[in-house]
């Protein structure tokens, strides 16, 4: 008898992301938004007779569309609001420029709009929207001619965007009315933390446990930027803001207790989760949280855990306000990233691409490759969405726009030929718009769902039915930027992975600095010198500029160039704390180091995003980011293990043999000549 076998086909990993989807519930408030958006602002400019200016607002609401993500109202005013005001720039930028200057001059031009957008692409997420918001309109304004000036034009452009952030603002999402709506994303953020700690708890011992803990720190990113959201005042002004703080504040040492026994890899009692999930569906109902059940108290985590529990309890009745433990990134900084080795690379890209397909675009229109129509814009404005590495990899980004782009421009043929013009298109507008916060999801489904909207706008404007053209010209932008995609650039490759390294190397190092110091500096309530308790077993606290990671040209290997901290690294002085020389009481000393921490795991979280990204690129790409996932997991493992040394120097007012082992141990790995990642070795001294 023969046995059946089965086959396991192993894609290769560039084809695997561009199968993979997001998954989660449908977002009913975000498609309510959606369809309220461009479609009614396109009837209402038909009505009034200014079609024109309601394609641009239309457009405009759509772009706004892609950037209302969950969270929180007041953190939707950055995301939305200010990557509208760098298309509306983008818009009169390109308006003038084509009105005034020949093609030469025009593809100049582009070209370094191209650079100055990619360089601050590299700044952060907001930043690499306006980014691309200030290439498309610059596309669309050169690109597509209409009656009105350029001013006119960025005005529609601002009331687009604007319209969809006021219907954000305004309408409360489904089961806000619990409590204040205006702060239905903080609160629904804060739980998620609690929630998180509790599936943590549950996961400590077993497999899930660092993937528990990576989720937790996913949590503990999305609920800090829903509070951080910008405000008239410096502090929460009001009695439902400040109790939000202080519960999120109230959740760090919470995070802390919980790395730490998952650090221990020791698991415990269910009824040690049940705390967090009480305080969770407290934040959720804005209400008491009644009794929490106490842990064992056996082990320095878990006493930590109890004491978690009685302060976020105390905090919860009094709701007094409390630190988001975050400090705002100075504009020294984001120039540093603008103009570091990511930005560079990726502007020299993005000009690259963006003013190559201008060219190609305006060459195509003047040999009469557009037909009937003027319109130019589709080839450049596609190979913007293309070029950015934040939508996944290259090859990804292309395979899912082509297909999008054919799919979405054949249910567009199909409808063009049946509905009633300009009324049915109008409808197609408003019920493409309600989809995109669900095709978010999938590259390719939002690009087939933005294809249809946009033809329909741009056919109610008067333009006539392209949708063959437009599948040419997005193959034709697809091989543009696969090539430029794959050309040596001046400096390294993988500029932006190494940079996200570099960053997660120095926040780590503060941290363990900053725990280091904690060991040696007198605290209220203990006594002896630091020499004469056990944890002081370092000879000097150990710094980043000790420990820089070591890249090379092509896979992150040993070299003789290493990644060096930034002019400013983070250190424990840039924080509120004194002097680690001084008595400083306990509580000021968990305040920085909580401030530490989060950057730590934050800058792991953003360096991880980017070097799966990159490990999903084709093979030629991929190889310049080779070795990079291996100093991530040492560095997450040095800060877990600082975490647990942490909590255990709290309990006891020295950090144990075990984690001085530990210690040692990851600092001798990241060290080890031999070993295919680098480390310059810090000057340290042996416990014991």
């Amino acid at each position: 008898m023969s046995r059946s076998r089965r086959v396991h086909l192993a894609l290769p990993p560039w084809l695997a992301h561009a199968l993979r989807a997001q998954r989660g519930p449908v977002p009913w408030s975000a498609v309510t938004r959606g369809a309220l958006s461009a479609g009614p602002l396109l009837l209402v400019a038909v009505q009034a007779g200014r079609t024109s200016l309601g394609v641009v607002a239309a457009i405009a609401a759509m772009l706004a569309g892609i950037n209302d993500r969950p969270g929180s109202r007041r953190a939707s005013v950055k995301r939305i609001g200010v990557p509208a005001l760098g298309g509306a720039l983008g818009l009169v930028a390109g308006t003038y420029a084509g009105q005034q200057t020949g093609a030469v001059v025009l593809t100049v031009l582009l070209t370094f709009i191209g650079l100055v957008a990619g360089s601050i692409s590299a700044i952060g997420p907001v930043a690499s929207a306006v980014g691309t918001q200030l290439l498309v309109a610059s596309a669309i304004g050169a690109g597509m001619p209409l009656p009105e000036a350029g001013w006119e034009r960025a005005l529609a452009y601002v009331a687009g965007a604007g319209w969809l952030l006021v219907l954000r603002l305004v309408l409360p999402t489904p089961g806000s009315l619990a409590g204040d709506f205006r702060f239905d994303g903080e609160r629904e953020a804060v739980a998620g933390v609690y929630d998180a700690v509790a599936e943590l708890l549950d996961a400590v011992g077993g497999p899930e446990a660092m993937r528990r803990r990576a989720a937790l720190t996913a949590a503990l990113d999305h609920a800090q930027d829903a509070l951080a959201g910008p405000r008239l005042r410096r502090y929460a002004s009001s009695s439902a803001e400040r109790r939000l703080h202080a519960q999120y504040a109230a959740a760090l040492p919470l995070a802390e207790a919980a790395t730490a026994l998952a650090w221990a890899g020791e698991a415990v009692a269910e009824r040690a989760s049940e705390g967090p999930r009480r305080l969770a569906a407290a934040v959720r109902g804005n209400s008491h949280t009644g009794p929490l059940p106490a842990p064992s108290r056996s082990a320095p985590a878990l006493r930590a855990l109890d004491d978690a529990l009685l302060h976020a309890a105390e905090v919860f009745d009094q709701g007094r306000g409390g630190d988001l433990h975050t400090r705002p990134r100075t504009p020294r900084d984001r120039l540093r990233a603008a103009f570091g080795s990511a930005g560079r690379e990726y502007g020299l890209r993005v000009a690259l691409c963006f003013g190559a397909s201008s060219a190609v675009a305006q060459a195509l229109h003047q040999g009469q490759w557009y037909g009937q129509h003027e319109h130019w814009y589709w080839l450049p404005a596609t190979a913007v969405f293309l070029v950015k590495p934040d939508l996944g990899p290259l090859a990804s980004r292309v395979l899912n726009r082509a297909a999008g782009t054919v799919l979405g421009a054949v249910v567009f043929a199909g409808f063009a030929a049946v509905l009633p013009r300009p009324e049915g298109l109008i409808a197609l507008v408003a019920l493409s718009g309600a989809l995109i916060p669900v095709a978010t999801r999938h590259f390719a489904a939002q690009t087939a769902v933005v294809t249809v909207l946009v033809l329909a706008l741009v056919m109610v404007g008067g333009e006539p039915q392209a949708s063959m053209g437009r599948i040419g010209e997005t193959l034709l932008a697809c091989a543009i930027v696969l090539i430029t995609g794959h050309l040596p650039m001046p400096g390294q490759r993988g500029g932006g992975v190494r940079a996200r390294l570099a960053a997660a190397n120095d926040a780590a190092y503060a941290y363990l600095t900053h725990v280091l110091d904690e060991a040696d500096a007198p605290r209220i309530g203990t006594s002896g010198t630091p020499s004469e308790r056990p944890g002081a077993s370092f000879e000097r606290p150990i710094t980043p500029s000790d420990r820089p990671i070591t890249p090379s040209d092509r896979p992150i290997t040993p070299s003789d160039r290493p990644i060096t901290p930034s002019d400013r690294p983070i250190t424990p002085s840039d924080s509120r704390a004194t002097p680690s020389d001084h008595r400083v009481a306990p509580a000021d000393h968990r305040a920085t180091r909580w401030t530490l921490r989060r950057e730590a795991y934050r800058t792991l979280a953003e360096a991880r995003t980017a070097i799966s990204l990159a490990a999903h690129e084709l093979p030629a790409l991929a190889r310049h980011t080779e070795g990079a996932d291996e100093v991530a997991d040492l560095l997450e493992r040095l800060v877990d293990t600082t975490t647990a040394c942490a909590v255990h120097l709290d309990d006891t007012g020295r950090i144990g043999p075990e984690h001085t082992e530990r210690l040692t141990a990851l600092l001798d790995e990241l060290a080890g000549p031999g070993e295919r990642v680098g480390l310059r070795p810090p000057r340290t001294r042996r416990a014991g």
